[in-house]
């Protein structure tokens, strides 16, 4: 089977029809038990739903151009939406489905939507305020809502879009089907803008990124040319599509490729349905690695097994890599690939390969993708992956693309071989009261490197040293302090508390003096998408967690509470 390409994601997807038609595409989840079959459709049979809905967004009055909201978790209907709005001339605005409902509001609002789809009753519940929806000619939900529902969001009529007959789609002949999918490959073209994305919000309000159909199908082809992807492969779906890192190389390279896909059903069976499908290959974060690693030592289980017994191939982006990650995957015969992007990118910018990686560094450019590294160590890149601009937001997206480069705001260094390391963040750079400049990222990644301790984030911008909120391991940290030997202070700070300000040392015995952390709090839940602290691809959101925690902050640097801060010895203070 033949890879195909396109300028658009119209030509790239009816490429891929005219390649494929009859061979699988898209795996479907079990619907009567956990334990039924996933089950293959054809590309002929995805084509047919896409070109329905595409023309039943037409005959509600979408117009080239109109933007269209889709507020969803992953699942086959999102794929579906995504390429009907591509065919119909839309503007798709995902909206990632862990937002709260103001945050929904404000992307809907902002966008000025004309038609929202929604998956189920609590996504639609977000739509509440008649002043979000006053462009809104249309809702359709995935599952059937209740008047409940509707009356919540304005009395609004919400239709239903489903796989099941009776749906907007049955009013659709196949003749407007087939005049839709044949207009749009004669009206999309290359320039118009296929998305907009709203940005994850970790260095300041989300800001809408306009992506053209160019940027994405070059994207995700030049990413693909990277691999040796072959159409009996099977890979396997775990990001949330809403994010462009899985938009354009778990959805487009798969419709560039023609390999099977599937879609793992939530972020909680996301192994048991690897383990169902025995994929070859995933994308996921660095945060989803490292748990399925602590989870294969602390079972015993080989660590292939984790995922079904067949991956070859695992692909990592969205944040750094912790490089004993890499080095565990890779003794266990599963190449980790890292590679680097931002959603203004498309997202790729580098990518790592089997045959050309580097401990530590995220990859080398991708064709036709240029790098180069400012006076000051910013990264900056240019071509046909980089934006349009942010929407309706000038002046931001002057302050970023200068003379045809965008200024990503990370900080980072090319080796000799052309391999890109990333150093830091330019927004995130702690700058001590003392003048010196720490990157929390890089002492996040080596206190991660313990089995006792799951997240943690450094502060201490203008301070006179540095503190930590941490996530441990309860279990793993009740092991450790039965077993191991405490230091002369262990009565007076606790067995665990001990144990702790040893394992951090240790750590970050490899930095300078003034990048040890001094004191260090233990929270007693996780950092959470949910609760706002995580973007949806895992990375802190600084700014909240610092103010959430704010108090807890200033009590690690209320010296009255502690010992003058030691360099070699962190100290604890109890959760409030």
């Amino acid at each position: 089977m033949a890879r195909v390409d396109g300028a658009t994601l119209v030509e790239l997807f009816s490429r891929r029809l005219a390649e494929s038609g009859d061979s699988p595409a898209l795996y479907l989840p079990p619907v009567d038990s956990p334990d039924a079959a996933w089950r293959p459709i054809t590309w002929a049979a995805l084509a047919d739903r896409v070109f329905r809905t595409a023309a039943a967004l037409k005959r509600l009055g979408v117009m080239p151009g109109d933007r269209v909201v889709q507020l969803s978790e992953n699942r086959p209907q999102w794929i579906v939406a995504d390429l009907a709005i591509q065919f119909a001339g839309g503007v798709h605005v995902p909206i990632h489905s862990t937002l709260a409902g103001p945050q929904v509001v404000e992307q809907v609002r902002d966008c000025g939507a004309r038609l929202v789809l929604v998956s189920t009753a609590s996504q639609a519940e977000k739509l509440g305020g008649d002043a979000a929806l006053c462009n809104v000619i249309d809702i359709w939900s995935y599952d059937p809502i209740g008047d409940a529902v509707s009356d919540a969001i304005g009395g609004r009529t919400v239709r239903l879009l489903s796989e099941s007959t009776g749906d907007v789609t049955g009013e659709v002949t196949d003749a407007e089907a087939d005049d839709v999918r044949r207009a749009a490959l004669s009206t999309v073209g290359p320039n118009d803008i296929a998305t907009l994305i709203y940005t994850s919000g970790t260095t300041g309000e989300p800001k809408g990124v306009m992506l053209t159909q160019r940027n994405l199908t070059t994207n995700a082809l030049s990413a693909l040319a990277m691999f040796d992807f072959a159409a009996d492969d099977l890979r396997v779906g775990l990001l949330p599509l809403s994010h462009i890192y899985a938009r354009t190389c778990d959805l487009y390279c798969w419709i560039g490729c023609g390999y099977q896909f599937a879609l793992a059903r939530s972020r909680e069976t996301a192994v048991a349905d690897c383990v169902a499908l025995r994929p070859t290959g995933i994308n996921a974060v660095p945060y989803f690695y490292e748990k399925v690693l602590r989870a294969s030592q602390e079972l015993g289980r080989p660590l292939a097994e984790m995922f079904g017994g067949r991956v070859r191939l695992c692909n990592s982006g969205g944040a750094a890599l912790p490089n004993h990650v890499a080095e565990a995957y890779f003794a266990a015969g599963l190449p980790l690939m890292q590679g680097y992007g931002l959603t203004e990118t498309s997202p790729v910018i580098t990518l790592s390969t089997p045959t050309a990686h580097k401990l530590g560094a995220v990859g080398r450019a991708i064709a036709d993708v240029e790098i180069r590294i400012a006076d000051d160590g910013e990264i900056l890149t240019r071509g046909p992956h980089v934006m349009r601009g942010y929407w309706n937001r000038p002046a931001a997206t002057t302050e970023v693309l200068k003379d045809g480069w965008f200024y990503t705001g990370d900080l980072g260094e090319i080796d000799a071989d052309g391999y890109l390391r990333i150093t830091g963040r330019k927004k995130e750079i702690i700058v001590l009261a003392s003048g010196k400049n720490v990157a929390p990222v890089q002492l996040e990644s080596l206190l991660t490197e313990d089995p006792l301790i799951d997240q943690a984030m450094v502060v201490g911008d203008g301070r006179s040293y540095l503190v930590a909120l941490l996530v441990v391991n309860g279990d793993a940290l009740a092991r450790a302090t039965a077993e191991e030997p405490t230091a002369e202070n262990r009565a007076a700070n606790g067995d665990a508390e001990t144990v702790l300000a040893d394992r951090i040392a240790r750590r970050l015995a490899c930095v300078s003096h003034h990048e040890q952390v001094r004191r260090f709090a233990v929270l007693e839940r996780p950092f959470s998408i949910e609760d706002g602290e995580l973007t949806p691809t895992l990375k802190l959101r600084r700014g909240i967690i610092e103010k959430k925690y704010e108090e807890m902050i200033a009590t690690l640097y209320d010296s009255s509470k502690h010992r003058e801060p030691c360099a070699k010895t962190a100290e604890s203070t109890s959760n409030p």
